[in-house]
C-alpha cells in the first residue's frame, strides 16, 4: 500500500519513528488498535530517538503498553522495519529460543522514496506467517482486509498530519499551521 504526500521525507520520517502505543498510537482506527488512545496530531521530539533493536510498543486496554515489535532496520528518511513474533497468546517470544507450536511472526517496512517537486511516496509492505500452518490458512480470510482497513486509515493521517504541519508563510510574514481536526486519528 502507498501514498503521495506533499512534503520531502525528511518531513514525513519523524511521524513514522514517533510510531507506538506508549508513543504517537498507530495513525489509524485508534479505537481498534490504540485501545482508544488517540493518535498523535503532531511531532514529538521526545518521541524522536529511535535505534535499532529498540522495542516499539502496542496498547492494551488490560496491560498498558506492552512491547510489540522490535526495529530490524532504520536508514533515517528512508526506510523503517520492524519485526515481530508472540504465540498466539500474544506473548513475544525469544529469538535465541525453539518455536512453540503456535505462534505467529512477521515483518513490517515504512519506505519513503523522494519524488519530483519535494514530494514523497510512502510505501509500507510487509508478511506474516502463522503456526500452525492450518491457522495461517483460516487468518488468511479475514487478515488481509483488517490489514488493508487499518493500514489505509494509517495512509491517509500520515499524509494529512504531514501536510497539515506543513508551513504556509502569510502575508505579514508570519507562520501559520492549520490546525488539526478532533475526528479521532
Amino acid at each position: 500500500m502507498a501514498v503521495t504526500i506533499e512534503a520531502p521525507p525528511d518531513a514525513v520520517w519523524p511521524w513514522l519513528v514517533q510510531l507506538g502505543g506508549d508513543r504517537a498510537g498507530w495513525y489509524s482506527w485508534d479505537r481498534l488498535d490504540n485501545a482508544g488512545r488517540p493518535s498523535a496530531r503532531e511531532v514529538h521530539p521526545e518521541w524522536q530517538a529511535l535505534g535499532l533493536g529498540d522495542s516499539v510498543k502496542y496498547w492494551t486496554r488490560r496491560h498498558g503498553p506492552v512491547d510489540a515489535l522490535d526495529v530490524a532496520a532504520l536508514e533515517p528518511n528512508r526506510f523503517l522495519g520492524l519485526r515481530g513474533s508472540s504465540d498466539l497468546r500474544g506473548r513475544r517470544l525469544d529469538p535465541a529460543q525453539p518455536r512453540p507450536a503456535a505462534y505467529t511472526e512477521g515483518l513490517w517496512g515504512f519506505l519513503l522514496n523522494e519524488l519530483p517537486d519535494r514530494r514523497t511516496r510512502l510505501v509500507i509492505g510487509g508478511y506474516e506467517v502463522f503456526r500452525p500452518r492450518w491457522f495461517g490458512a483460516v487468518a488468511f480470510w479475514f487478515a488481509p482486509l483488517v490489514v488493508w482497513i487499518m493500514q489505509a486509515r494509517m495512509l491517509v493521517t500520515i499524509k494529512r498530519n504531514v501536510e497539515r504541519a506543513a508551513v504556509v508563510p502569510s502575508s505579514g510574514g508570519a507562520d501559520l499551521r492549520e490546525p488539526a481536526d478532533s475526528d479521532g486519528g
